[in-house]
């Protein structure tokens, strides 16, 4: 045998794949000459291994047990299975992308607190515009109010303060006063600025008055601030201090320009000077003779000139 040559009658027989394709019947096949057969001329020479189908060497296992190249699919371990035959599986499921866990939903409690703190903020502010709105207001009963001499009348500016300080003036409802001669009580006409709505009536009889009985600290000279009603038309009364009739009237003038006979239409207020005493002094209002007396009385105070 020469360089080159394994044995074969020809390079075409040698060919150590041929018994891949030949059969086991066949010449040289499987079955032909195994290890130890003399070499017969014009045969292809054979494996030294023995020669088996693909599938069927045996791995690891004795002999006569089955391999894994004869395994039965159905006997197949169950703990394992392809991706692509699970239910789903295949190449578009795996690739498709992991859901995201959803994100925990926040608590309300932070909002709460935050919209808590917001109306707490708003108030105290309130609070302080407040505060500092009251500390700039005046007292209506200081301000100054440029009037005539003695005994005129005037028409009022503003409604005097009602709010209690120390050192205030009096005030009163015309229902509280000592009412003699025809003068009572009513409450037919609205718009009374007293808390029940109740005022003086009847004060159109010669005769009728009402008496108010004060003290003041210091003597000197006052506002007598009238508050009344009149049905469309001026009218007057007699003022008498401390028991002296003063020359001329307190003018009750028609100041809201209310039509004549509309009486819940003509409340209004006028003013008049005065001269108190210290301590106690009466003021009383009438009707006499050339007064016109057609005129209802729901409030009086003081104020200082």
């Amino acid at each position: 045998m020469t360089a080159g040559n394994n044995g074969a009658d020809t390079p075409e027989n040698d060919d150590p794949f041929a018994h891949l394709y030949r059969s086991e019947g066949g010449e040289g096949g499987a079955g032909a000459s195994g290890a130890g057969t003399p070499r017969q001329p014009g045969v292809p020479r054979t494996s030294y291994n023995q020669v088996r189908t693909v599938g069927e060497r045996q791995y690891g296992t004795q002999q006569g047990q089955p391999g894994y190249g004869r395994q039965n699919p159905r006997s197949a371990s169950a703990h394992y299975a392809a991706p692509e035959t699970l239910p789903g599986g295949g190449a578009a499921d795996r690739t498709r992308p992991v859901p995201m866990a959803p994100e925990p939903r926040k608590s309300r409690n932070g909002l709460l607190i935050g919209a808590v703190a917001v109306v707490a903020v708003v108030c105290i502010g309130i609070g302080a515009a407040m505060l500092t709105n009251s500390g700039q207001s005046k007292d209506e009963n200081g301000a100054k109010n440029p009037g005539p001499t003695a005994a005129d009348s005037v028409e009022p500016s503003k409604q005097p303060s009602t709010k209690p300080t120390p050192g205030a003036l009096p005030k009163d409802d015309a229902g509280a006063l000592r009412l003699e001669g025809g003068a009572t009580t009513a409450k037919d006409v609205p718009g009374a600025r007293t808390a029940s709505g109740s005022y003086v009536a009847g004060m159109n009889t010669p005769g009728a008055s009402a008496t108010w009985t004060l003290d003041v600290d210091t003597a000197g000279q006052y506002k007598l601030w009238v508050g009344y009603g009149v049905p469309g038309k001026d009218a007057n009364l007699t003022l008498n201090i401390n028991g002296q009739a003063l020359t001329r009237p307190i003018s009750l003038h028609n100041f809201a320009h209310a039509p004549e006979g509309a009486w819940d239409k003509g409340w209004t207020k006028s003013w008049s000077l005065i001269q108190l005493n210290k301590g106690t002094n009466t003021i009383k209002l009438s009707c006499e003779n050339g007064n016109q007396c057609e005129v209802n009385l729901d409030q009086v105070w003081l104020d200082r000139p």
